[in-house]
Protein backbone atom coordinates (compact mmCIF):
# COMPACT_ATOMS: atom_id res chain seq x y z
CA UNK A 1 0.00 0.00 0.00
CA UNK A 2 1.22 3.45 -0.83
CA UNK A 3 -0.35 6.83 -1.41
CA UNK A 4 0.21 8.03 -4.96
CA UNK A 5 1.18 11.62 -5.64
CA UNK A 6 2.28 13.82 -8.49
CA UNK A 7 4.23 17.06 -8.62
CA UNK A 8 2.51 20.31 -9.57
CA UNK A 9 3.79 23.87 -9.81
CA UNK A 10 2.02 26.86 -8.29
CA UNK A 11 2.74 30.54 -8.62
CA UNK A 12 2.58 33.13 -5.88
CA UNK A 13 -1.00 34.26 -5.24
CA UNK A 14 -1.77 37.87 -6.09
CA UNK A 15 1.30 38.36 -8.29
CA UNK A 16 0.73 39.08 -11.96
CA UNK A 17 2.28 36.30 -14.02
CA UNK A 18 2.48 34.02 -11.00
CA UNK A 19 5.80 35.23 -9.61
CA UNK A 20 8.20 32.54 -8.43
CA UNK A 21 6.94 29.03 -9.13
CA UNK A 22 7.20 26.40 -6.39
CA UNK A 23 6.60 22.69 -6.70
CA UNK A 24 4.30 20.68 -4.47
CA UNK A 25 3.17 17.09 -4.05
CA UNK A 26 -0.54 16.48 -4.60
CA UNK A 27 -2.60 13.29 -4.24
CA UNK A 28 -3.39 11.19 -7.29
CA UNK A 29 -6.56 9.20 -6.69
CA UNK A 30 -6.65 5.69 -8.05
CA UNK A 31 -10.27 4.86 -8.77
CA UNK A 32 -13.03 4.57 -6.22
CA UNK A 33 -14.59 2.00 -3.94
CA UNK A 34 -18.36 1.57 -3.86
CA UNK A 35 -20.68 0.39 -1.11
CA UNK A 36 -20.83 -3.00 -2.86
CA UNK A 37 -17.03 -3.28 -2.77
CA UNK A 38 -16.91 -2.44 0.93
CA UNK A 39 -19.74 -4.83 1.78
CA UNK A 40 -17.96 -7.69 -0.02
CA UNK A 41 -14.73 -6.95 1.82
CA UNK A 42 -16.42 -6.70 5.24
CA UNK A 43 -18.24 -9.96 4.53
CA UNK A 44 -14.84 -11.74 4.33
CA UNK A 45 -13.92 -10.61 7.86
CA UNK A 46 -17.30 -11.03 9.49
CA UNK A 47 -19.91 -13.63 10.29
CA UNK A 48 -22.55 -11.25 8.93
CA UNK A 49 -24.17 -11.78 5.56
CA UNK A 50 -24.20 -9.21 2.75
CA UNK A 51 -27.78 -8.04 3.51
CA UNK A 52 -26.96 -7.71 7.23
CA UNK A 53 -23.87 -5.62 6.53
CA UNK A 54 -25.71 -3.42 4.03
CA UNK A 55 -28.54 -2.96 6.55
CA UNK A 56 -26.13 -1.87 9.29
CA UNK A 57 -24.35 0.58 6.99
CA UNK A 58 -27.64 2.12 5.81
CA UNK A 59 -28.90 2.36 9.41
CA UNK A 60 -25.63 4.05 10.44
CA UNK A 61 -25.97 6.53 7.57
CA UNK A 62 -29.57 7.31 8.58
CA UNK A 63 -28.60 7.76 12.23
CA UNK A 64 -25.71 10.07 11.35
CA UNK A 65 -27.99 12.18 9.13
CA UNK A 66 -30.56 12.48 11.90
CA UNK A 67 -28.03 13.46 14.57
CA UNK A 68 -26.25 16.00 12.36
CA UNK A 69 -29.62 17.56 11.47
CA UNK A 70 -30.18 17.89 15.23
CA UNK A 71 -26.88 19.84 15.60
CA UNK A 72 -25.07 16.92 17.22
CA UNK A 73 -21.41 16.01 16.79
CA UNK A 74 -21.18 12.33 15.83
CA UNK A 75 -18.09 10.58 17.22
CA UNK A 76 -17.45 7.14 15.77
CA UNK A 77 -14.45 6.37 17.98
CA UNK A 78 -11.59 5.16 15.78
CA UNK A 79 -13.41 5.95 12.54
CA UNK A 80 -13.61 9.68 13.21
CA UNK A 81 -15.97 12.54 13.90
CA UNK A 82 -18.65 14.20 11.79
CA UNK A 83 -19.91 17.66 12.67
CA UNK A 84 -22.35 20.10 11.09
CA UNK A 85 -21.14 23.42 9.66
CA UNK A 86 -22.73 26.48 8.16
CA UNK A 87 -21.76 29.81 6.68
CA UNK A 88 -23.89 32.90 6.65
CA UNK A 89 -24.16 36.42 5.36
CA UNK A 90 -22.64 39.09 7.59
CA UNK A 91 -25.10 41.57 9.06
CA UNK A 92 -24.56 44.92 10.79
CA UNK A 93 -26.26 43.83 14.02
CA UNK A 94 -26.89 40.55 15.83
CA UNK A 95 -30.62 41.15 15.62
CA UNK A 96 -30.50 41.10 11.81
CA UNK A 97 -29.05 37.58 11.71
CA UNK A 98 -31.77 35.00 11.18
CA UNK A 99 -32.29 31.70 9.36
CA UNK A 100 -32.44 33.56 6.02
CA UNK A 101 -28.85 34.68 6.64
CA UNK A 102 -27.61 31.09 6.33
CA UNK A 103 -26.16 30.59 2.86
CA UNK A 104 -24.55 27.17 3.05
CA UNK A 105 -24.72 24.10 5.27
CA UNK A 106 -22.30 21.24 5.26
CA UNK A 107 -20.65 18.45 7.17
CA UNK A 108 -17.01 18.23 8.14
CA UNK A 109 -15.22 15.01 8.91
CA UNK A 110 -12.18 14.66 11.13
CA UNK A 111 -10.58 11.26 10.83
CA UNK A 112 -9.76 9.14 13.86
CA UNK A 113 -6.25 8.36 15.04
CA UNK A 114 -6.19 4.88 13.50
CA UNK A 115 -7.14 6.17 10.06
CA UNK A 116 -4.53 8.94 10.23
CA UNK A 117 -1.96 6.42 11.39
CA UNK A 118 -2.80 4.09 8.49
CA UNK A 119 -2.36 7.00 6.07
CA UNK A 120 1.04 7.91 7.53
CA UNK A 121 2.17 4.27 7.55
CA UNK A 122 1.07 3.65 3.94
CA UNK A 123 4.13 5.32 2.46
CA UNK A 124 4.24 7.30 -0.75
CA UNK A 125 4.84 6.51 -4.40
CA UNK A 126 5.43 9.09 -7.11
CA UNK A 127 2.92 8.62 -9.93
CA UNK A 128 4.23 8.46 -13.49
Amino acid sequence: MSIKYKVISKGQPGIVGGGTQKYYATIVTDGEVTMDDLVKEIEKFSALSEPDIRGVVVALENSIQSKLADSKIVRLEKLGTFYPTLSSEGKATAEEVDAKSVKKVGVNYRSGKRILSAMRDAGFKKSE
